[in-house]
């Protein structure tokens, strides 16, 4: 509904350019819907829209593997011989049990979690007839995602304003490390610089360790999100205008905005900021992990009467109305004294015991699992969230599947990550108009694979 307008016959100011590229390409929407598997696709939110994915790594291919999953056709272009630079980030790899490169590595891991759902072309465009390609596959996209430094693409005519003279309806994501616009703009930036440069390291880790990153790069996932979510507002704002426009997500930006109530404290309070809290809260105390006799438990005393219940649970009845842990405000200033009694009665019972123990209590609490105990544990299994798919090389594979359930679509993993360059040909030949002879020349020179 919100981005192919004229397949429904709404009423949708949209340019010319934009309505013959629409109804030129009913016929491959049909041959899409008839290849993709189940779930079936015609009810999940961007079927009918096409993305050219041109990015690597991990922010922009997290943006674009959550526009596949929502029913978006991703075209991810990969460069012909290495690919996208996570298909040699390992190990761990999945093995190939069949197919030409068995003796191989396998797919790696850290490529299978976010390129689900998505196309594989291999295409250099260091070759003319490879950008020509390019053109005429974003001429007929609705959106083109890319994260290279900015201006890099001009050289080759994939810029904004060029392909926007083309293609005007097109939605251009540009996701880079500090933006097209400052002093940084020409920066390089992984996730661990910008976590480091943008105040997140700063205020992680134990209060009294150095400054830690994240366990993920949880900024490139921030900026996947934020991107993915522009695009769809972006496509929104085009059924009203029929126009396109620009999206320039940067990871500092995204990082900065997801400082969220440090950044609001610091600003308004004026003051430095209070450092590192390890699993603990500034403004709440007991809210931590503890000890327990085989690993630890988070309990969570927000308030006056959940610290009751915790006192109750703990067999320590009188701390409610100890003077000195009565209310949040003084619990916080004697948190030294109080949170090592906590622990001292956590370490005599184990992590599970606990967990039986404060069940229904109403008191917030939960196991600090690894991460094989998270992908095991029961409620997670429950909401269907590790799927098993079926590989073409590397036979079936488990997935984490996409979070967010809808009650009338149902997105979800229906095609697994592909092999480099395993849709060249029919991506070729649908969308870019290419004779098997041609596309055989192409691969003779390198240009595809």
């Amino acid at each position: 509904m919100l981005l192919r307008p004229s397949r429904r016959g709404l009423s949708l100011a949209i340019s010319p350019i934009s309505t013959r590229r629409h109804e030129g390409s009913r016929l491959c929407r049909r041959c899409l819907a008839t290849t993709a598997a189940a779930p079936q696709t015609d009810s999940l939110p961007l079927h009918g829209t096409r993305v050219l994915d041109m990015t690597r790594v991990l922010a922009g291919p997290y943006c674009t593997q959550i526009l596949g999953d929502l029913g978006a056709d991703i075209i991810k272009i990969e460069h012909p011989t290495r690919g996208d630079d996570t298909r040699a980030w390992g190990p761990p790899y999945a093995k190939h049990i069949r197919g030409p490169e068995t003796d191989g590595p396998g797919e790696s891991a850290y490529f299978l979690s976010v390129n689900r759902n998505k196309r594989s072309v291999g295409l250099s465009f260091a070759h003319a007839a490879g950008v020509d390609i390019l053109h005429r596959l974003a001429k007929d996209c609705d959106v083109l995602v890319e994260n290279y430094l900015p201006g890099s693409l001009k050289k080759y005519g994939m810029d904004y304003e060029t392909l926007a003279k083309v293609n005007p309806s097109l939605i251009y994501a540009s996701i880079t490390g500090y933006g097209q616009t400052g002093p940084y703009r020409r920066r390089a930036g992984y996730d661990v610089m910008v976590e480091g440069e943008m105040g997140l390291m700063h205020i992680t880790g134990q209060r009294d360790g150095p400054p830690v990153k994240v366990g993920v790069a949880v900024t490139d996932l921030t900026t996947g999100l934020y991107t993915s979510n522009s695009i769809m507002a972006a496509l929104i704002g085009r059924a009203k205008t029929g126009k396109g426009q620009h999206i320039d997500a940067a990871l500092s930006d995204c990082q900065v905005a997801t400082l969220a109530n440090m950044a609001s404290s610091a600003l308004i309070s004026g003051q430095k900021d209070a450092g590192r809290w390890g699993t603990a809260h500034p403004s709440i105390v007991p809210y931590r992990s503890f000890q327990t006799a085989d690993g630890h438990v988070l309990l969570g005393g927000g308030n006056d009467r959940l610290f009751g219940i915790l006192c109750e649970k703990l067999g320590k009845s009188k701390w409610r109305t100890d003077e000195r842990f009565c209310t949040n405000a003084v619990r916080v200033q004697h948190r030294e004294i109080l949170e090592p009694m906590i622990e001292r009665e956590t370490q005599k019972k184990t992590t599970e015991e606990w967990l039986k123990l404060l069940d229904e209590s109403g008191m917030p609490y939960a196991a600090v699992n690894d991460i094989q105990g998270t992908l095991n544990h029961e409620h997670v299994l429950a909401r269907d969230m590790v799927v098993s798919m079926e590989h073409p090389t590397c036979g079936p594979i488990k997935m984490v599947n996409t979070p967010v359930k809808y009650s009338h679509s149902t997105p979800g993993v229906r095609t697994p990550p592909p092999t480099l360059g395993q849709h060249t040909d029919e991506v070729l030949r649908e969308l870019a108009g290419l004779s098997e002879e041609a596309i055989r020349g192409l691969r003779d020179e390198g240009v595809v694979a």
